[in-house]
């Protein structure tokens, strides 16, 4: 894989790229991860694609440094800006995401349906509304509760453990939140990152008109074991838009994103 900036306003956004063709896979990696996580996929990559993986901001080596939200506006000029240096300008694509990712994919092809092929969704978040997410993100009190736990977690630490030994709160999902606030640096990483892109809420009706309307082919793809999204939420998706939206589960958790499953991925192509 090759890499390379290029500037967004007062930012710097870093991909990656690599094979040939006229054909775009367009990666959006899931939270707390990066374009690398798509790196595994250049050795199976069918031939006439190229593979673009972008850092979103607040993650990787994009180097954010906009005051105003990340709307998927600017998720859609940075790609058109990547495929302008590659000489792909107005190129149709296939959107992959993972997870976070997933999210951002759904906004895109909101946005500009016409240009989407073809989506492949791993584990997406987006699909349903997470409740705590809605609360800390869209809310004036529940953001500025959420800012004074990212600075002092205490309380909620308490309040998780009562929930885990309650048996109200699974133990991945106890382990998923425990990771991201038991560290300062991760704390401040996750106001960033939840405050930040928290524009981007794609409309599911919306979303699966423009789907019928375009024919845009969607492949779902969750893991059985998977405690954080689980795959009931794409086989509601899934309602309405069968003839356009295929469900696959594997034997597997969250994290789809490995090499093991690289051959049904990019067959999906």
């Amino acid at each position: 894989m090759l890499a390379a900036f290029i500037p967004f306003r007062s930012s710097q956004v870093h991909y990656s790229y690599c094979g040939n063709g006229n054909k775009i896979l367009l990666c959006l990696h899931g939270y707390g991860e990066s374009k690398s996580s798509f790196h595994f996929l250049e050795n199976y990559l069918p031939p006439g694609y190229q593979l673009i993986a972008i850092d979103l901001p607040y993650h990787g080596k994009t180097a954010w440094k906009e005051e105003k939200l990340f709307a998927v506006q600017d998720l859609i000029r940075i790609i058109d800006q990547v495929l302008g240096v590659h000489n792909l300008t107005g190129a149709s694509l296939t959107l992959l995401g993972f997870s976070m990712g997933g999210r951002m994919s759904l906004g895109v092809l909101q946005t500009i349906p016409h240009r989407i092929d073809k989506m492949i969704l791993l584990a997406p978040d987006g699909l349903k509304v997470n409740f705590w997410y809605w609360l800390a993100t869209q809310t004036y009190i529940g953001n500025r509760l959420f800012r004074f736990t990212m600075k002092y977690p205490g309380w909620f630490f308490a309040l998780l453990s009562i929930g885990r030994r309650m048996r109200l709160i699974n133990r991945s999902v106890y382990k998923f939140t425990s990771n991201y606030v038991d560290d300062k640096v991760a704390r401040r990483e996750l106001y960033q990152r939840w405050s930040g892109l928290r524009n981007i809420n794609p409309d599911l009706k919306i979303i699966k008109k423009k789907i019928a309307q375009h024919e845009v082919r969607i492949e779902l793809i969750y893991g059985e074991f998977d405690r954080i999204i689980r795959q009931q939420r794409g086989a509601r998706f899934r309602k309405g838009i069968e003839a356009y939206c295929n469900l696959h589960v594997l034997k597997a958790g969250h994290q789809l994103l490995q090499e093991k499953n690289a051959a049904l991925i990019t067959g999906l192509l």
